[in-house]
């Protein structure tokens, strides 16, 4: 046998249990915004170009422009299709942005952890480091936000073998790093059971943009025909999905950029009749309230 996580078991997708996301849907839909914070002239960072040696100001000016503008225009693209959000959040964000977060809080959108900031990997931690980063960005936003929050991403999606086994026990109920499936699927951990929501590495604007070096429109067709190819799946087979699409404010808050996204988003808002468009915490709440055994 090849080694294994031991995190949970092998589910054909044919025999899974048929339920309803609320409203009668079968597709869910979550918006996953990245607000992250980077080091200057140190540390991890996505790349527009390939960097020199630090300080590396094009790449680390490129990535800021999403805390000052692009940002604030995403915002403005959700409110006007009434759009939620949960906001996957670097804790230094507090420091350096604050407005910004207080814009997402005013709008109502959860807020879940995200590390410290996008300059550090926790996977390369030692486990006493890793727990102090998880206790330290939780401990942020609970202070600002009155609550600590319920799901994490880690930064760089890194993990160590004890990650699902610290988050549960630092109070998490879900994590958004493994990305197997397109339901929710509960781990085992150290500390009980922890739910893993579908999390896209394919919907994402940061490989399809920012690696493959996909356009704007070929970014925003993704979303729409993953979104249309998806609700076809549902309405055949019945099985609920769940569609999550990652953005990040310095790559999809670009003008040109955005302009290509609205169209795709509000393809997808004038199907509220259809889908179920919400948070991952209320996929959360809702995979919960189950009865055992409808979800793997």
């Amino acid at each position: 046998m090849l080694p294994h996580h031991g995190r949970y078991a092998y589910h054909p997708w044919p025999e899974r249990p048929r339920h309803a996301w609320p409203g009668g849907a079968r597709l869910a839909v979550y918006l996953g915004v990245n607000l992250e914070h980077f080091a200057f002239g140190e540390g991890l960072g996505a790349e527009l170009a390939p960097g020199g040696p630090q300080p590396d100001v094009l790449n680390h000016a490129w990535r800021d422009y999403g805390n000052r503008v692009g940002g604030w225009r995403l915002i403005e693209l959700l409110d006007r299709l009434s759009l939620p959000a949960t906001v996957l959040l670097n804790s230094a964000m507090y420091d350096h942005a604050p407005q910004l977060v207080a814009a997402h809080r005013a709008r109502g959108d959860e807020m879940a952890g995200h590390g410290r900031t996008n300059s550090e990997r926790q996977s390369s931690l030692p486990e006493a480091e890793e727990r102090r980063l998880i206790a330290e960005s939780t401990a942020a936003i609970a202070r600002h936000e009155g609550r600590p929050p319920r799901g994490w991403l880690s930064p760089w999606i890194a993990e160590s073998r004890a990650t699902p086994d610290l988050l549960a026990a630092a109070g998490y109920r879900y994590t958004l790093n493994w990305c197997m499936d397109d339901q929710p699927i509960w781990m085992a951990t150290a500390a009980g059971r922890l739910l893993a929501i579908p999390y896209p590495q394919e919907v994402n604007d940061i490989p399809a943009i920012a690696v493959r070096r996909d356009g704007a429109e070929q970014f925003a067709a993704m979303v729409l025909a993953d979104f249309e190819e998806r609700l076809d799946q549902v309405g055949r087979d019945g099985i609920p999905q769940v569609m999550g699409i990652a953005l990040h404010p310095y790559i999809i808050g670009q003008p040109y950029r955005l302009r290509a996204l609205r169209g795709a988003l509000a393809a997808i808002a004038a199907r509220r009749d259809a889908v179920w468009i919400t948070t991952a915490g209320a996929i959360f709440d809702h995979v919960a309230s189950l009865p055992e055994g409808m979800v793997p």
